[in-house]
């Protein structure tokens, strides 16, 4: 992997205590993407790294994401400091209706990594559209995880393959995925 740039902004997505309800979302992969995502966070601290936090605020009514709400907060193992930015969105892009793609571009952050939740939906989205704007883009495969999904034919999908087949989608057409220790060992 070609290192990761001094100004590489890690961009962690809704690592938020509501899709601990799995009644809502339903089975999901990847147990381990929140202590993966914290790896990365604990390393871009230590580094002096810019790194952003997006917080989905639903406007869904019985959403566990709803703003106001104890789901609406984040995992405390992804916790923002008092001083690191948040990122609130009712989307499942990261960029829309935000000031994000303004504060990289204000920042001159041309490399961007991301993890978080959930990697069918507001990851892949924010991923998407990081490529599609031209950031170097790089996605934390074990630090993201998603839910069984039910497809159009009424065909059921578990996580994992979800899961798969977004990683799949993604890779070399609008990110590289690698796993954690790969990322962290890329940093400059």
């Amino acid at each position: 992997m070609q290192a990761i740039p001094k100004n590489a902004a890690l961009i962690l997505i809704d690592i938020q205590q509501g899709f601990d309800d799995l009644k809502y979302w339903g089975p999901r992969n990847n147990p381990h993407a929140e202590a993966n995502a914290s790896k990365l966070l604990q390393a871009w601290r230590a580094s002096g790294r810019p790194l952003f936090h997006v917080q989905h605020r639903s406007t869904t009514p019985g959403s566990p994401l709803r703003a106001g709400q104890s789901g609406c907060e984040f995992k405390p193992e992804v916790k923002p400091l008092p001083d690191e930015p948040v990122i609130g969105k009712s989307v499942n892009s990261a960029f829309i209706g935000t000031d994000l793609e303004t504060r990289l571009r204000g920042q001159g952050i041309g490399t961007v990594v991301i993890a978080g939740l959930t990697t069918a939906h507001c990851v892949s989205t924010t991923t998407r559209m990081a490529g599609n704007l031209g950031f170097r883009t790089l996605l934390a495969a074990d630090g993201c995880a998603t839910n069984a999904r039910t497809g159009h034919d009424g065909r059921a999908h578990d996580a994992e393959s979800v899961h798969a087949m977004e990683l799949a989608a993604l890779h070399g057409e609008f990110a590289e995925v690698a796993d954690t220790a790969a990322l962290i060992g890329a940093l400059e």
